[in-house]
């Protein structure tokens, strides 16, 4: 089975920026669909990213278009997210996961099968 692992997160100030990285055990796959959830204590994940792994489509909700943006390196097996002009209401764990869904619908927690641990950012204000 595939294991999902998170690295980058930390703390930054509001307007800051941070790149997660998620790096695969193997080959994702195509047509196979990575994305990227944000969880806050209470709260269900929410989606900010989708990507679909062999094509490179990418996929935002429009919470965050414009300042993230997921990207992947095949070679490494690592898809990673860049969040720019961060603000508090980012703050969470943030969490990759696979899909065997395209990734124009895998938006839901549902459509993923595997997940990574979570790396937490902390958006100061």
């Amino acid at each position: 089975q595939v294991q999902l692992v998170e690295s980058g997160g930390g703390l930054v100030q509001t307007g800051g920026s941070l790149t997660l990285a998620c790096t695969s055990s193997e080959d994702v796959g195509h047509p196979n669909t990575i994305g990227w959830f944000r969880q806050t204590p209470g709260s269900e994940r929410l989606w900010v990213a989708a990507m679909s792994w062999g094509e490179g489509s990418t996929y935002y909700p429009d919470l965050v278009k414009g300042r993230f943006t997921i990207s992947r390196d095949r070679t490494k097996n690592t898809c990673y997210l860049k969040m720019d002009n961060l603000q508090p209401e980012d703050t969470g764990v943030y969490y990759c996961a696979r899909s065997f869904f395209a990734a124009h619908v895998a938006t839901m927690p549902g459509h993923f099968d595997v997940w990574g641990q979570g790396t937490q950012v902390t958006v100061s204000s």
